[in-house]
This record gives C-alpha cells, structure tokens and sequence, in this order.
C-alpha cells in the first residue's frame, strides 16, 4: 500500500459480505465491477490481449493508474479542469500501455460518451496505439464481462473508431471515440473530453529547433483548440525528457499554466533531485525505479548504447548528464579582479531580428598570462537591427581599440550584407567578420575541454547566473548564443598561444 495527498494507492476494498455475495451469485459481474472501480485492477485483467509476457507489477504503475482515475472521474463529474498532467517517465516502464492504449478503455466501461483525442510523435505509432486499443474492445475476454460495449461498425478504423452502447431494452446508443494523429497532424472537425499525447518527440528531433517549435505549438496551440470544454477537458503529456525546451519543459516554464507534475527517473544515485513529487523517493529499491524490468545491468547496458546525454534525458529525465553535461559548469571559477592581461577580444553572435526568439550577444575574453582564459562582460539582449548595430558600437567604443571585434557571419546573401553592415559601423576599430565552421557543438567542443579543467574563469556580475544555466544544459539549452560568442572568443585567443608557443619553441 502506498500513500500520498490522501490517495490510497492500492486495490479498493469492499466490504467482504458484498463482495462474497456478488462473486458467488455471478463471477463475472464481479470481475467486471472490480475492472470499473479500479484502473489498476483492469490494467491487470487485460494485459495479456497486448502482451504475451507477464504482467510485472510495480508502484509506479500503480501511481500513474490512481492519477488517471482522478482526472477521468473530474472530468466524468463535469468538475472544473484543475490541471493538465505531465507524466516523466523512462521507456519500457509500462507508459504507453497504461495511458494510450488502456487508459481510453478503462473509461468507456464507466462513461461510454467519453472522447479522447490521442496523438504521438509519428502516425504509426500512434495508430498502433489505438489499434491495440481497438483489440482489447473486441478480445473475447472484454465481450465476456461487457457485453454491452461494441465498436459501431460504420465507425470502425485505427485512425477514428466510435463506441457504441447496447442497452437492457435493446436500445443502442453512439458513444465516444478515439481519434488518433501524429504531431503536426490535422484535427480539425474533432474535440475531446481527454487529449492524450504519447510521446510528441523522438530522441533524433530533439537536437532540431525546427522539430522542437513544431511539437510544442502543436502540443500547446493546436490541440487546445480541440477541447470540448476549455474549464473542464484535460491534457495529458507522457514522454521522457529530452531536451530542455521539449513540451515537458515548455509546459513546465509557462508559469500561467496549471500543471500537476509526475517525474520518475530510472533511477536516483544521479537524479534525485528529478523526482516529483520527491516523496515518491522513498518507494524506490536499491535506488531503482523497476529493479525488475530495470536492474542496474539493465541500466548500464543503456548508458553505454545512450550516451550520456540520451540516458540523462531518457532515464534520468534530465536532459544533461549528472555534472553538467557537455560542460561541467561546476568547474568555472568566478574571481573579483582582473590581472595578467596578454590580450582582449569581444565577439559577438548576433541576432536576426528583435522577433526572431534568439539572443544578441557580445561576449568580452581575455587570454591571461597565467595560461588560462577570462570572461569579462556579456552584452546580452534582444535588439532590432539599428539598436543592435548601435550597442555593437557604443560596447567597441566603451571596449578601446585595444580590444579586437569579431562577429559571425551567417549564411546567405542576407548574412553577407549584415556583416558587411557591422564592419562599417565599426570603422576605426579591430573588426573583423567570419563564417562559422560547423555546427555550434562542434565549434564549443575545445572550449568546453578549458572550461571542464578549470581554465576559464569569470568575472563576477550579474551576467553569471544566466551564463553559467546556458552551459548547463548546452547543447540542448533554450538558446545558445552566449556559448556561441564565447567559443568563438576562445577560438580567436588559443590560435594566437598556439602561436605564441610555436615561436617559443622555434627560439629554444
């Protein structure tokens, strides 16, 4: 038995007379009103119509089972929405089978009206959901203990199939239905009492901007437009983390949105503090989630097919690895003074425009006698085109000559032009422009090795903060731009110890 905010999480129980009585009169009956009063209990009886291996109990299943019995009766009761669910939880745990495929069903045995509109982040898996979902309708063993539920026949496809009721007097009346579609699908002419989202992202779109806005406008615009009552319809959000903007995370930082939050890592050595609620600490074994189906030679075996950054978001439900990720931002080193300047460069990574959603950053380096690397100043906002050209000029002059400008270069005609603007706003200063090689990771990669050995320090500023969370969660951070403008300064101050060094060398 487990208990939390007043919830029992464990199989009802009725007192022994009445139960006694109905199984002894009728087994069947019985059975069925143990399915309808209890998820879990149902989730049990008809795992074998999608399963060939035993059923494997565990807390967490049970937990997510009692939350999607509390948002369906809410809902049932026609009781004001009280918040949408997110549901952070590995692969292989269950989640699927339990929220897509069963959750749908367990309501139409109790409110065969209900409609639930699910979606995932392929149409094939979503329609295997459904179709799975369809079996259990039509298995013998459901037709036995409800014989009063049928699919309606004219209605009756993977991506859209309708219920139907059977009542004592033979009068039949239209139920809900499932309607399934993939993110960035059509919905339109389709509303639902429950929208149900099965993973909106994969693991390969999580690295893309462009895959990452399409699923969270889909999640947050599109399917709030499909609720059949706006104060009443809840969303439902199951996936594993894997990036810090993905819709979990999205979801998360819209402060406006009430959100009831279930997060469940594989396994708590390296992700306690992921835990939600955090006293679901406590029905961990051995630091693990399932020691069952996720034994610690499970769990190894996965981190060395995830890497570090997909078991982190995947397992840990954190999208970094435990330490920071591909910086360790533990290792930066804030100082109070400036001394043993060889040279200064300020680099900037600028912004399209005020609207595009990315930053405008300036980021001032200083390769140190001392053989490490210091961050002076970040410049950081988001600027139109003449207010970003005036603060490039206005930062320069404030700079000195001494300080060497660069800036990036982006590509296209437009890019051209842009540069081609900077420099001459900079006229009488060090500026110089240039065309990024390869991608932002591939450009942070030797910074990052300077930073994860203590060799950049920083100057203590306001700035810090914000700095230090960007590298934090880079490459998979909100924005990117003050990693970008700080690899780049670094980039432009080792050539010239390599240099250095060389010359050295050639001396000696």
């Amino acid at each position: 038995m487990f208990q939390r905010d007043n919830i029992t999480l464990q199989r009802t129980i009725w007192p022994r007379e009445q139960l006694l009585k109905k199984a002894i009169a009728n087994p069947q009956k019985a059975k069925a009103e143990l399915c309808r009063r209890s998820f879990f209990y149902f989730l049990q009886e008809f795992w074998p119509e999608v399963s060939n291996d035993e059923f494997k109990p565990n807390w967490h299943i049970e937990i997510v089972c009692k939350e999607l019995e509390i948002l369906a009766n809410r809902v049932a009761n026609n009781l004001p929405k009280e918040y949408d669910l997110i549901i952070n939880i590995p692969p292989g745990t269950t989640k699927t089978v339990t929220c897509s495929i069963m959750f749908p069903v367990w309501c139409w045995i109790n409110w065969f009206w209900m409609r639930f509109i699910t979606g995932s982040y392929s149409g094939p898996l979503s329609l295997e959901s459904a179709e799975y979902s369809r079996d259990v309708v039509r298995s013998d063993r459901f037709i036995e203990l409800f014989p009063e539920l049928t699919i309606k026949q004219d209605k009756d496809t993977k991506s859209n199939f309708r219920v139907q009721k059977i009542f004592h007097n033979n009068i039949i009346k239209f139920g809900g239905n499932r309607y399934s579609t993939s993110v960035g699908g059509t919905v339109t002419g389709f509303h639902g009492h429950i929208i149900i989202i099965d993973d909106p992202i994969n693991p390969m779109q999580a690295v893309s901007d462009t895959e990452l806005k399409t699923a969270n406008n889909w999640c947050s615009q599109t399917l709030s437009t499909r609720k059949i009552d706006k104060s009443n319809t809840p969303t439902v959000l199951m996936m594993q983390r894997l990036n810090q903007n993905d819709p979990s995370g999205n979801w998360l930082a819209n402060k406006g949105r009430k959100i009831k939050h279930i997060c469940l890592p594989g396994q708590i050595r390296d992700y306690k503090e992921e835990v939600r609620p955090q006293e679901m600490i406590q029905y961990y074994v051995d630091d693990l989630l399932d020691p069952v189906r996720m034994p610690w030679p499970v769990m190894n075996n996965m981190m060395a097919e995830l890497g570090q950054y997909g078991f982190a978001g995947q397992v840990g439900q954190k999208p970094t690895p435990p330490g920071g990720g591909m910086f360790q931002v533990n290792m930066f080193i804030i100082v109070d003074n400036i001394s043993g300047v060889v040279e200064t460069v300020r680099c900037w990574d600028k912004a399209g425009t005020k609207d595009a959603g990315a930053y405008t950053v300036g980021c001032k380096m200083s390769l140190l006698k001392s053989g490490k690397w210091l961050i002076t100043d970040i410049k950081r906002g988001q600027y139109g085109t003449h207010e970003r050209e005036a603060i490039i000029r206005a930062t320069a002059e404030a700079d000195g000559v001494a300080v060497r400008e660069y800036h990036e270069q982006e590509p296209g005609s437009g890019g051209k032009e842009s540069a081609e603007a900077t420099v001459r706003n900079l006229a009488g200063f060090s500026s110089h422009s240039e065309r990024p090689i390869g991608d932002k990771i591939f450009r942070a990669d030797p910074y990052s090795v300077q930073v994860n050995q203590g060799n950049v320090l920083l100057l203590r500023a306001d700035w810090n903060h914000e700095f230090i969370e960007e590298h934090r969660f880079f490459p998979f951070s909100t924005y990117k731009d003050q990693v970008d403008a700080a690899a780049m300064c670094f980039s432009k101050l080792s050539r010239r110890r390599v240099a250095g060094d060389a010359l050295r060398g050639n001396r000696q």
